[in-house]
């Protein structure tokens, strides 16, 4: 478990542009039975996340189709959360960072960490911007 301080301004990369976040399994449920897409970004402390992942992210919103709804849980931090995620992700191990378009429930594009990984972030965009043109 981190320290909330030193989570928090990395938290806020994503809660300051749209994103929600999520604490629980509930919360996960019910933000994945919504109506329309729903990007879910997995996000951690390490280098890739701020370097690639949450750039990227932030970014990819910069196109005229996106998700309907953003939301986050945090690695690390928010385990109930997180597993949850995870659990709607499968066939796809855990990883994080990572990133999860659902349409209407359903999981329709993933990146994994190795997706990210040592990838510029306008990579990463453009990769999401791809998925929500054809699923947005």
């Amino acid at each position: 478990m981190y320290p909330p301080e030193l989570v928090k301004p990395m938290r806020e990369d994503l809660t300051n542009i749209g994103f929600n976040e999520l604490y629980t399994a509930d919360d996960v449920n019910a933000a994945l039975q919504k109506e329309g897409t729903t990007l879910v970004v997995v996000n951690s402390v390490c280098g890739c996340a701020a370097a690639n992942a949450r750039p990227g992210a932030r970014m990819s919103l910069q196109n005229a189709k996106k998700p309907d709804h953003l939301v986050t849980v945090f690695a690390g931090v928010d385990r109930e959360a997180v597993d949850a995620a995870r659990a709607q992700m499968v066939p796809f191990p855990p990883s994080s960072p990572s990133m999860a378009l659902f349409k209407d429930g359903e999981l329709v594009h993933m990146l994994e960490r190795h997706h990210i990984e040592g990838r510029p972030a306008e990579m990463i965009s453009e990769n999401l911007k791809g998925a929500y043109n054809e699923y947005c």
